[in-house]
């Protein structure tokens, strides 16, 4: 049986990303004291999930923890994408 992923959830976690992305910048969810140059800052992703979590409407069925899961999977996803494109942009 496949996984089951809320879709509410997910589109709930991709708007709210995408608002902190436009208001705080990629910059926001790298680590500033990484010995990597560009790192996820893990805190930041969580804040996005219990951010989508906490607004959901309280007669939706908590999402089971596959589909947590996969949004931040997807958050991941897609800061890797914006730090690759960004480092392409700067000649790293």
């Amino acid at each position: 049986m496949g996984d089951i992923i809320d879709l509410t959830l997910l589109t709930d976690v991709r708007r709210y990303f995408q608002k902190l992305l436009e208001a705080r910048g990629l910059p926001y969810f790298l680590q500033k004291e990484s010995k990597r140059l560009f790192q996820i800052e893990p805190a930041r992703v969580e804040l996005v999930l219990r951010t989508a979590l906490r607004m959901r409407d309280p007669g939706l069925p908590k999402p089971p923890p596959q589909a947590i899961e996969h949004c931040r999977q997807e958050i991941r996803r897609e800061l890797i994408r914006r730090v690759a494109n960004a480092m392409l942009q700067t000649g790293l």
